[in-house]
């Protein structure tokens, strides 16, 4: 019996080229820049950040321990990081996603690595975002609680005070390591926030670090502490959509605002 079948490839003639056209406009792109141990913000991000904008992630390399030398080395992969994005990206926004990092580095020189390293009409930063996010509520005395070390949690609230917040009551889990971050429970994080607003008054309270799970407990705890409750992630996408003038949703009194006060650090 003759074999009557054959493959495609057997005749070039039915490799059939067809005309297309290039789509001229697109989904305002943000750029976010995530530490290689984060396994949070990603998460949240796609809860936070509405449909009307497409969001393109790289990572950058980090030492596992929660130290300030660590976090200054990061500034020296940024431009690398940045690169793995794909070419010729116009960015609507660029953020990096990384607290600690921003409060060692400095808002000025992390600013200024972005935009170096990228072609972005806007970037921003968790402490940026606190800022005017703070603005934006109408609060200056904040509590903060973050997993840092000591050195790292001290930093961050001495620069947090640099930029005009006061800073009345500073908690720190302390742990070690990066990966432990993420896995500190909800139970830890109540009674964290808890102790703290019985040991001082604040007019809000800032939940620290991008790899904390905390985007879940902010209406609980602005419930059980009656002030409003912020978190780096939180203040980071509404951030992002304030400076692209784009209405969103999210939990907290933060999204309740109505405000497009956007500040500079």
């Amino acid at each position: 019996m003759v074999d009557q079948t054959r493959s495609w490839t057997d005749d070039l003639s039915m490799n059939v080229v067809f005309p297309h056209t290039l789509d001229t406009e697109r989904l305002p792109q943000i750029g976010l820049v995530v530490l290689k141990s984060d396994e949070t913000i990603e998460r949240d991000f796609r809860d936070l950040l509405p449909r009307t904008v497409e969001l393109l992630v790289t990572r950058v390399p980090a030492g596992d321990e929660l130290t300030l030398d660590n976090l200054t080395q990061i500034q020296n992969h940024l431009r690398e990081a940045v690169g793995l994005f794909p070419t010729g990206v116009d960015f609507a926004a660029l953020a990096y996603g990384c607290t600690s990092g921003t409060a060692v580095l400095g808002v000025p020189r992390v600013e200024a690595l972005l935009h170096d390293a990228a072609n972005t009409r806007e970037v921003s930063n968790p402490l940026s975002a606190l800022l005017a996010a703070s603005e934006a509520l109408g609060v200056r005395r904040i509590g903060v609680l973050s997993p840092y070390s000591q050195p790292v949690s001290d930093r961050l609230c001495g620069t947090l005070g640099e930029h005009g917040l006061e800073v009345a009551a500073c908690g720190s889990f302390a742990v070690p390591h990066e990966a432990m971050v993420v896995r500190i429970d909800a139970g830890s994080i109540l009674f964290g926030a808890a102790q703290l607003a019985r040991q001082a008054h604040f007019d809000a309270l800032f939940l620290s670090c991008t790899n904390l799970r905390t985007l879940g407990l902010l209406e609980r705890l602005e419930e059980q502490l009656g002030v409003p409750v912020m978190s780096s992630n939180q203040v980071l996408a509404w951030h992002l959509m304030q400076q692209l003038g784009i209405e969103t949703e999210g939990p907290g009194r933060l999204f309740r605002t109505g405000s497009r006060a956007v500040v500079s650090a």
